[in-house]
């Protein structure tokens, strides 16, 4: 058993990424605004995204390159366009996941300033990276998953039992709040596709730790990983169904001030005495989500510089310290305009999607890809329908931005 655990890590990585803002606050919200009347949309979400994650593993382990790499032989162009999308985006995320962390440990500590609390948790996750490296990262990743996932697990045992009924009638969002909420969910879960990017660079880190894991290990950690992501989406829009849905509740649109309310409302609703497993079970789902990116990012902006041949930017620490720097300097000085600035980062991500579906599908169809690696030919399908929902829901996500 002890062994099995430690042969995880890139897949627990992954859904430490993805089970952030979005499960906290979207999945919850949406059990709040529409009980368990989601759940269709969860899963079918995460059907359609299924194969592009894999693929990342498949095509890493099966090839020894990065997806970066593969997306080099398609076109240098494409290297140039995501770094640039990074650039634009990468501050903004990573503000936006340390700010709720740093709500949710405001409420827990009674610290008075968010905003050092906000720049201590960046400097404490860097320290984390820069000082533990990968090894570290991959140790402790394990660990906030698992707090995390106990914590919620319990508190949404505690919510159903005390819940007098709760209706489990599927629903489809009518009016265009609605729909523009049902978009931006399914966009969000379980992650941005760009994660798969992440994903990649940490299975070839992990394959460097333990070169005896096999593409099965690989692929059994990463399905691990994913089905985590999916019950702990199932578990927040349980949490939110019988907390929060028709209770007239005016949530904030702000994720720490959010953050905060939710603690208030799961106590006044199950008990005082489980605070601290509310609490930190929504502590440890953030600031696992923030030290994954953290790492991520720098590692795929390094990655991307060395290829493209870049002057500057080719040492993971050099991103590091400049995310770090640029996302405390966001607190400082654009903490106003923050919610701008993530709707570009979400705007960025939707648009994306089909891209990366797209580029990953390629990627392990090629014929240099080996033949026992291609995914079979109902996967194959599967892949091509869900790219063109993926398309049609980007293009639906346009449509919702001018309604």
């Amino acid at each position: 058993m002890i062994n099995s655990i430690k042969k995880l890590g890139p897949g627990l990585l992954f859904a430490g990424a993805a089970i952030g803002v979005s499960h906290l606050v979207l999945s919850t919200k949406a059990g709040g605004d529409f009980g368990f009347g989601l759940v269709w949309a969860l899963i079918i979400i995460n059907l359609i995204k299924y194969p592009f994650f894999e693929f990342a593993p498949r095509y890493t382990l099966s090839t020894g390159k990065s997806l970066l790499e593969g997306y080099k032989e398609i076109g240098k162009g494409i290297l140039i366009v995501y770094f640039i999308l990074n650039v634009l985006t990468m501050f903004t995320i990573q503000a936006a996941v340390t700010s709720v962390s740093a709500g949710i440990a405001t409420k827990i500590f009674g610290f008075e300033s968010n905003l050092l609390v906000s720049i201590g948790i960046a400097l404490l996750c860097f320290t984390i990276i820069i000082i533990g490296k990968f090894d570290f990262l991959d140790k402790t990743i394990k660990l906030f998953v698992f707090a995390l996932c106990i914590c919620t697990i319990i508190t949404a045992f505690v919510s159903l039992n005390n819940a007098t009924e709760f209706n489990l009638n599927q629903v489809f969002p009518v009016n265009n709040l609605e729909l523009i909420f049902l978009v931006s969910f399914m966009g969000w879960m379980p992650g941005p596709l760009d994660i798969s990017i992440w994903h990649s660079l940490w299975s070839l880190e992990k394959k460097k730790i333990n070169p005896e894991l096999t593409f099965d290990n690989f692929r059994f950690d990463f399905n691990v990983g994913y089905l985590l992501t999916l019950i702990m989406g199932l578990v927040f829009i349980s949490l939110g169904a019988t907390v929060l849905y028709n209770s007239g509740t005016n949530l904030s649109s702000s994720g720490s001030v959010f953050a905060a309310q939710l603690i208030n409302l799961y106590t006044s609703s199950i008990g005082e005495k489980w605070f601290y497993v509310i609490a930190f079970g929504a502590f440890f789902t953030m600031l696992s989500t923030t030290i994954a990116t953290l790492d991520a990012s720098p590692r795929t902006m390094s990655l991307t510089s060395k290829m493209l041949n870049f002057q500057f930017g080719r040492n993971q620490n050099f991103w590091l310290i400049i995310l770090t720097l640029g996302t405390c300097l966001i607190f400082l000085f654009f903490s106003t305009e923050m919610g701008f600035l993530i709707k570009i980062a979400t705007i960025l991500s939707f648009i994306t999607a089909p891209l990366y579906a797209i580029l990953n599908f390629i990627l392990v169809t090629k014929k240099n890809m080996p033949k026992k690696y291609r995914p079979k030919k109902i996967i194959r399908i599967w892949s091509f329908l869900s790219i063109i929902f993926l398309l049609a829901f980007s293009f639906t996500y346009i449509l919702t931005l001018f309604l």
